[in-house]
């Protein structure tokens, strides 16, 4: 049997596999409401025969989207919309998962086709930013942040724990903190973006507390028996790795006995100029450290599409699930073609049952 197909149990939810689609942003959304495009996309892509789909970055408060298309959960008006990809995603056969985020001084950008930048000031599509610090990202970001006050903390916080409610009312059954990716908790918890002088900045215990602050907040209107999980930068790759990665490991130790139950181990991307090691899987040596010293369960993406890597991260004991992104949109019926690469009996089973049907039933010699 192959390890990449065997079933994965987490809390009360069971995957038929150790494949996820990890959340892809569509920048298709008005005034965060989804729409047509992401009920089909998200249909599309769960009827494949992944065992979880997350649904992309979806911002707690109209100023944590990263660009105007972003999807929302901060009024109970988006809840319909949402819980209809839910279900969808559900009737596929796949466990639905949302990423819930806040872009911090990454937000009011043009959408990826549209410049990718900031908007410029004076476009009424763009709006305020806020950070840790007043400290821009910089290069296509370079609008300056307004530093967050203790209120502003506060507040945010709230928005995720409201966010994360009305995504348990929309039927989702696996939530995702997006902490990583240079946005805001990403920020708080960076030395390039964080220059605090109060409780939220200054020593790892400083530039965690807002991380651990908002999980705490979320874990206590999350249902116990589902999976809460993060998606956070464990490393920089920007001179400091070693440090980073260790202070990234006590941060999810800590998190771990709050009650994360999976990392999702990612880069850090808080700040613009840094050279990563690009290559296939290169994130799963990385990942199994943090899997090993924090004694959690973990999952990564970049470099995991090819089925041979895919199924050497599980069975080596990198990777408790391997993140499909890219390849999925190209071909939503990887999983299918990863269990034929991999030699395993009747492929097909990976696929939902009416298709494993046409098939099974009418499969030709190739």
């Amino acid at each position: 049997m192959s390890a990449l197909f065997t079933p994965f149990t987490l809390k009360d939810v069971t995957l038929r596999n150790r494949i996820a689609i990890p959340p892809m942003c569509q920048y298709s959304a008005i005034d965060g409401f989804v729409n047509d495009w992401h009920l089909a996309h998200y249909t599309s892509l769960a009827r494949g025969g992944a065992g979880l789909v997350i649904v992309e970055a979806t911002a707690v408060s109209p100023e944590g989207r990263i660009t105007p298309g972003c999807t929302g959960l901060w009024d109970d008006a988006q809840i319909e919309g949402m819980k209809q990809i839910a279900s969808a995603i559900k009737a596929a056969g796949a466990v639905p998962g949302i990423q819930i985020a806040h872009a911090g001084r990454k937000a009011s950008a043009n959408r990826p086709w549209e410049g990718d930048d900031h908007i410029k000031a004076g476009d009424s599509r763009g709006w305020d930013t806020i950070a840790p610090s007043a400290v821009a990202f910089g290069g296509g970001l370079p609008k300056v942040p307004a530093a967050m006050t203790l209120d502003d903390i506060a507040r945010v916080k709230s928005d995720f724990a409201a966010t994360a409610r009305r995504a348990r009312e929309a039927g989702f059954e696996w939530l995702e903190l997006h902490f990583a990716h240079g946005y805001l908790a990403q920020s708080f918890f960076s030395v390039d973006a964080n220059q605090r002088d109060d409780q939220y900045g200054g020593d790892l215990a400083g530039r965690s507390r807002f991380i651990v602050e908002t999980f705490d907040a979320v874990r206590e209107v999350w249902p116990e028996n589902l999976p809460l999980t993060a998606r956070f930068g464990v490393i920089e790759y920007d001179g400091r790795d070693e440090t980073t990665l260790a202070e990234s490991i006590e941060l999810t130790k800590t998190l771990r006995g709050k009650g994360l139950d999976l990392m999702s181990v990612s880069v850090g991307f808080s700040t613009p100029d840094v050279s990563i090691p690009w290559g296939p899987a290169f994130l799963g040596p990385v990942a199994q450290r943090v899997r090993q010293e924090a004694e959690v369960p973990v999952a990564s993406a970049w470099g995991f599409d090819s089925p041979p890597n895919a199924e050497h991260a599980v069975a080596s004991g990198q990777l408790d699930l391997v993140m499909i992104g890219r390849a999925h949109l190209s071909n939503p019926h990887w999983p299918y073609h990863a269990a034929k690469q991999l030699k395993v009996e009747k492929p097909s089973w990976a696929l939902p049952a009416p298709y494993a049907h046409w098939l099974e039933r009418y499969a030709v010699a190739e």
